[in-house]
């Protein structure tokens, strides 16, 4: 007979494990992030159509390809100190802050100058300037404020701002469907800057509250110059081989197929959202685990993938399921994303199990080796993507962006048991000496 007593306490005492806790806290802030982001992606969706909307998947697109050096993995170098160390904190957060204001607004001058002297086709420029100012400063201060409160353990603020963040979305798209009774994506982009500034300001305010304000310390940035750089190649590889695609449709095919394929990643997206919250919840873990090396890294992670690739198949079936329903949803002119959403589920397996094997990696120290692979699949990506698109559209990003998740996964695990078995030969030669 079962113990009902008995199961409430190994309920209790589950539910006052950290890990478990944070997966429900970022779990609990996701899936209310994801109504009232689903409520402003469909607004946005069919406030601009397939055409206004592809304008501005495409700037955005190309905007997050300088996201990752806007901030030099400043608040991966916060998270991986303040995760062992939590007296470090204010140093690191007024680093992260100074890094993040000085290279976002070189980046931004960079980006505008590109548009205008390189691009064979030109971006709006306040559209560019809007999305980029978003993007480059505001968003990075949010992030730092989310790596903040992960850092020490503090989820629940983590889950404020990030259910914050989608709240001032849809006010802004709101905003865009009340005011503009011809919305288009320079509208859209304007609102979207002024709902990001309000979320990293309210944010900051949230950290110097609760952890402490910034003090500055630049010479302890000196021995992290190369982590940093590391950090900033992998978050760019990762965005590259995850947005490139759109930026090159936009340029390359049309602007509709750009919101046909946009609005089916969008959805993908969004199933991945218990998946990101259990890498949320487990990333300060995995440098705690992996202080002793990729053998303590990988063996958290083994606790933890099989749930994720379990979610990754039901969530694949489901959404390939389910895929028809799109139209009905987005309006009929992305009738075309039903069979993009076919073509696209399986990513969301492939993602699940590869994300732990990165971070088993960068828990361990081994932050360089995991960019190397991760810049190698981005190379592919785009080499993939100028050979397909311009012969079969958005179907040929599909195809590119199966393969280069699917090779990632492979090379990440076999990247990780390569260095466990380094380490394991090293600790036995040890050991018998």
């Amino acid at each position: 007979m079962l113990n009902v007593s008995h199961l409430q306490t190994r309920i209790k005492r589950a539910l006052q494990r950290p890990i478990v806790r944070g997966t429900f806290w970022k779990l609990a802030s996701r899936v209310s992030s994801l109504f009232l982001q689903s409520a402003y992606f469909l607004i946005i969706a069919r406030s601009l159509g397939a055409e206004q909307y592809g304008l501005f998947v495409g700037v955005m697109a190309l905007i997050k390809l300088l996201v990752p050096f806007a901030n030099w993995g400043a608040p991966h170098i916060l998270m991986k100190h303040v995760a062992r160390d939590q007296t470090v904190f204010r140093q690191f957060w007024g680093n992260t802050l100074w890094i993040t204001g000085v290279l976002g607004t070189l980046f931004l001058i960079a980006i505008l100058l590109i548009n205008q002297f390189v691009l064979p086709n030109q971006f709006p420029g306040i559209l560019l300037l809007s999305i980029g100012l978003a993007e480059l400063i505001f968003a990075r201060v949010h992030e730092a404020a989310i790596k903040s409160f992960m850092a020490t353990d503090r989820l629940g603020l983590d889950a404020q701002i990030n259910i914050l963040l989608s709240v001032n979305g849809l006010i802004a798209a709101l905003c865009l469907l009340v005011f503009f009774p011809s919305p288009s994506a320079i509208a859209w982009g304007v609102l979207y800057l002024i709902s990001r500034f309000t979320t990293a300001l309210i944010s900051l305010i949230l950290v110097c509250r609760a952890l402490g304000t910034p003090q500055p310390n630049l010479a302890l940035m000196k021995s992290e110059i190369i982590q940093g750089f590391y950090f900033s190649v992998g978050l760019s590889s990762q965005t590259i081989y995850n947005d490139i695609d759109k930026t090159m449709l936009a340029s390359i095919s049309t602007l509709s197929a750009t919101g046909i394929y946009g609005a089916a990643y969008r959805i993908i997206e969004v199933a991945m959202i218990p998946i990101v919250s259990l890498l949320g919840a487990t990333y300060a873990h995995f440098f705690r685990k992996g202080a002793v090396g990729i053998r303590g890294s990988l063996a958290f992670a083994k606790r933890i993938v099989p749930v994720a690739s379990g979610y990754g198949v039901l969530a694949a079936v489901g959404l390939w399921l389910c895929a028809p329903l799109t139209p009905f949803i987005l309006g009929e002119e992305y009738t075309t994303s039903v069979e993009a959403l076919h073509w696209l589920a399986p990513i969301i397996l492939f993602k699940a199990i590869q994300f732990f094997a990165a971070d088993t990696l960068t828990g361990a120290g081994l932050q360089g080796a995991r960019s190397a692979l991760q810049a190698g699949a981005a190379g592919l990506n785009v080499g993939l993507n100028l050979w397909l698109i311009p012969l079969y559209s958005w179907r040929g990003a599909a195809w590119a962006s199966l393969a280069t998740d699917g090779l990632l996964m492979v090379g990440l695990w076999a990247l990780t048991f390569f260095y466990y078995r380094q380490e394991t030969s090293r600790s036995s030669i040890n050991t018998s000496k």
